[in-house]
């Protein structure tokens, strides 16, 4: 079982997040001693660690480099787009703005990037509870991560990792003050998740609910365009 594990792994070609080497080797050992239970128990370990080294993927993108580009910061289905009023610990005002969610499936990439380049003015971690992200309460009530972007423009960007409804630990690797650029990776959510972003005020969302979204490569917005919201669902 373990040569046919490492050929799995050969055969994916895919980098792993740093994150997920613990849980990898965990799901491993399982599976091994499952395996010495039971073939049958053994299959089904071996599954869940091919799935777990899936989960951790950490796939190379192509980030469209435009400056005004707003780019999504996770893979998943953009399950809701809506002009709201951002939390006041995200530090970006209270005026509304369109927030675009994106829900991160335990199928998706979980690796989180920057959705446009400038310097981190505010982080605010905030404990919470573990409703399924796909509610919109999950936005208040869900342990989340908030982040907050200055633009080099000075426009402001906020973007908010939540947890999920087995997730369970959401890491950042950012620091107030920071350098980062557009597509950047900057942190994981591991097990199910959801990521939202506010536009800048005045920025409208080139996508649609229903869509499915690439980190670090579908467009959110362009702050240098004037289109009107998008209407409709995504099929």
């Amino acid at each position: 079982m373990n040569d046919l594990l490492k050929s799995i792994v050969t055969y994916l070609r895919f980098p792993i997040h740093p994150a997920g080497y613990v849980f990898i080797a965990l799901f491993a050992i399982g599976a091994l001693l499952l395996a010495l239970l039971n073939t049958f128990l053994g299959l089904i370990g071996l599954v869940l660690t091919v799935w777990c080294i899936f989960f951790f993927r950490d796939p190379k993108r192509v980030t469209p480099l435009n400056p005004g580009f707003i780019v999504s910061p996770g893979d998943g289905m953009i399950t809701k787009i809506v002009k709201v009023t951002p939390p006041f610990e995200l530090g970006i005002g209270d005026e509304p703005r369109w927030r675009v969610s994106v829900f991160l499936s335990v199928f998706n990439v979980h690796v989180n990037r920057i959705p446009i380049a400038g310097n981190i003015s505010k982080l605010h971690y905030h404990e919470g509870l573990f409703l399924n992200a796909t509610l919109d309460k999950a936005s208040e009530d869900n342990e989340r991560q908030m982040v907050a972007i200055k633009t080099d423009g000075g426009q402001l960007v906020g973007v908010v990792q939540i947890a999920g409804l087995i997730a369970r630990r959401i890491l950042c690797d950012l620091t107030e003050n920071q350098r980062v650029e557009t597509g950047e990776r900057f942190g994981i959510i591991r097990f199910g998740s959801r990521v939202d972003v506010f536009l800048p005020v005045g920025v409208n969302p080139l996508v649609m609910e229903g869509q499915v979204a690439i980190g670090g490569e579908t467009i959110f917005a362009d702050l240098n365009s004037k289109e009107e919201p998008r209407t409709g669902v995504s099929h």
